[in-house]
C-alpha cells in the first residue's frame, strides 16, 4: 500500500452561511454557522482520509483553545496530525462567507503561519519516507523535506518556499481563473515540473507535460446539488497526487481530482463527502 502524506497550513475557520454577501451599510441574517478547521492543508487532509481511510497531515498549530479543537476535530475525522506547535501564538482564524450561488468568500483575521524547517520536535526527515506528497505550504526547508516523497505535488501557492528551496515537482496545480494561481516563468524556472495541471471548474482542466505534450478533461456530472466551492481545489490536488502515487497516468489522476473535486463541491465546508467510492 502506497503512503500518502499532506504537508502544509491548517486554519480555524468560521462558517457563516448567507444568501448573499451585504451591501455597504447592509445587514444580511445568517442562515446557519459553524466552526472546524480548514484551509488548504486542512481540507487537503480531510480529502485525504475519506479518498484512502486515513491520513498524515504534517503541520503546525498555535497554543490557543481553537489550536487545541483544530487537533481534536482533525482527528476525530481520521486524520494523524504530525508536525509543531508555535509557542505564544493563537491559532490562525478566518471568517467564510458561503452563499446562495456556491461561491466562498474569505477574510483572515491574524498572521499566517506555515511549517518551518526549525520547528521544535519535528523530524522533517521523516517526509522522505512518504511514496507521495500534497505540498500546500512550509519555508525552504520543509518544502526540500518533502522533495524526499516519490512524488510531489505542489500548490502554486506556495510559490515562494519552492523557489527559495529551488525544489524540483512532478505536478504544479492551480485554478486557470485564479490571478492568486498565477504560473510565472521564475516559479516554472525554479520546480522544472514534470506536468502542470489547471482547473477550469466547470470546464474541467488541462495538463501540460515537461516534453510538450498536453491534455485535457472534462468536468464530471455532480453527485447531487452544488451547495459550496469551499476545499474543491484542495480535494482536486490531493486525489491527483494519491492517484500519481498508485501508479495512474495524467489523465486518470485529472479524472480522479475532477470526481473529488466534484463531491465536495456537493456538500457544506468542511465536509467532502464519500470520495473512497472513486478510488
Amino acid at each position: 500500500m502506497t503512503r500518502v502524506a499532506v504537508v502544509g497550513h491548517v486554519e480555524w475557520v468560521d462558517y457563516v452561511v448567507v444568501s448573499r454577501l451585504p451591501g455597504p451599510g447592509e445587514i444580511v441574517h445568517a442562515e446557519s454557522a459553524h466552526e472546524a478547521p480548514g484551509g488548504g492543508g486542512g481540507m487537503a487532509a480531510y480529502a485525504l482520509s475519506a479518498l484512502s481511510d486515513g491520513s498524515d497531515f504534517w503541520t503546525v498549530v498555535g497554543d490557543d483553545w481553537r489550536a487545541g479543537r483544530t487537533l481534536e476535530l482533525l482527528r476525530a475525522a481520521g486524520v494523524i496530525v504530525r508536525g509543531g506547535v508555535r509557542h505564544g501564538r493563537a491559532q490562525r482564524r478566518v471568517v467564510t462567507y458561503l452563499t446562495g450561488d456556491g461561491e466562498r468568500t474569505i477574510t483572515v483575521l491574524g498572521d499566517r503561519f506555515v511549517p518551518h524547517g526549525d520547528d521544535d520536535g519535528v523530524n522533517w526527515s521523516e517526509l522522505s519516507s512518504y511514496d507521495g506528497i500534497y505540498f500546500t505550504a512550509g519555508d525552504a526547508t520543509v518544502a526540500q523535506a518533502a522533495r524526499g516523497a516519490k512524488v510531489l505535488v505542489a500548490t502554486v501557492r506556495a510559490r515562494d518556499a519552492l523557489i527559495a528551496g529551488g525544489v524540483e515537482v512532478d505536478v504544479l496545480v492551480g485554478s486557470a481563473g485564479d490571478p492568486g494561481e498565477a504560473m510565472d516563468d521564475d516559479l516554472l524556472a525554479a520546480t522544472r515540473p514534470r506536468w502542470i495541471v489547471q482547473t477550469e471548474g466547470d470546464h474541467g482542466g488541462s495538463w501540460r507535460a515537461a516534453d510538450g505534450t498536453t491534455g485535457r478533461w472534462t468536468a464530471v456530472p455532480l453527485p447531487g446539488a452544488p451547495v459550496d466551492a469551499y476545499g474543491c481545489g484542495d480535494a482536486f490536488a490531493t486525489a491527483l497526487t494519491a492517484s500519481l502515487t498508485r501508479g495512474d497516468g495524467i489523465d486518470a489522476a485529472c479524472t480522479l481530482g475532477a470526481h473529488a473535486g466534484a463531491e465536495v463541491l456537493c456538500h457544506r465546508a468542511p465536509a467532502v463527502g464519500d470520495l473512497a467510492q472513486y478510488w
